[in-house]
C-alpha cells in the first residue's frame, strides 16, 4: 500500500516515468483532446452547446447555457494546462493524473444522471465519458502494475 501511496504522490515529483510509457502516451493523447474541446467550449459562438451537444438555444436562458459552456471551457483549459505540465516537466505524476481523470470523468457521468439535460442528440462528451472512465482505470492499473520494475524506469 505505502508502494501505492508513493507512486500516486511521490515525495519528489520529478520526469521519470516508472514502469511502462503506455500510460503516459495515452494521457498525452487525452490532454491533446481535452486542450481542444476547452477552446471548442470558449471559443464557438454556442460554446459548443448547440452545435456540438444539440442543445436548443432558442429559449429564454440561452445565453446563459452559452455562457455556462464558456466558463466550463476555461475549467477544461486550466486542467489541460495542468496536464500539459505534468507532461513536460512532471512525468512521475501520470499516475496521479489517470486518478484525477477517472475521479473527474466519473463525477461528469454522475452529474449527467442527477441533472439530466434534453439533447437533440447524445453529444460526443456523454459517449466518451464511457471511453474515458475504463480507460483511466486501466492506465492506472498498468501504472501500479509495471511501477516496481526497475527495468523499465527510465527518463524520457
Amino acid at each position: 500500500m505505502q508502494k501505492i501511496f508513493e507512486l500516486l504522490l511521490p515525495s519528489k515529483a520529478d520526469n521519470i516515468i516508472r514502469g511502462s510509457k503506455l500510460p503516459f502516451y495515452v494521457f498525452v493523447l487525452i490532454a491533446a483532446i481535452g486542450t481542444v474541446r476547452s477552446f471548442i467550449h470558449l471559443l464557438a459562438p454556442d460554446g459548443g452547446a448547440g452545435s456540438i451537444a444539440g442543445m436548443d438555444l432558442s429559449g429564454a436562458g440561452a445565453k446563459g447555457v452559452i455562457f455556462a459552456f464558456a466558463l466550463w471551457g476555461s475549467a477544461q483549459l486550466i486542467y489541460a494546462l495542468i496536464q500539459w505540465l505534468v507532461i513536460f516537466r512532471y512525468r512521475s505524476l501520470v499516475p496521479l493524473m489517470w486518478v484525477v481523470q477517472f475521479i473527474e470523468t466519473f463525477l461528469r457521468i454522475v452529474v449527467g444522471h442527477v441533472k439530466p439535460v434534453n439533447f437533440t442528440h447524445t453529444p460526443p462528451g456523454a459517449i466518451g465519458n464511457y471511453i474515458y472512465l475504463p480507460l483511466a482505470v486501466v492506465m492506472l492499473v498498468i501504472c501500479l502494475w509495471t511501477a516496481g520494475k526497475p527495468e523499465d524506469s527510465q527518463a524520457t
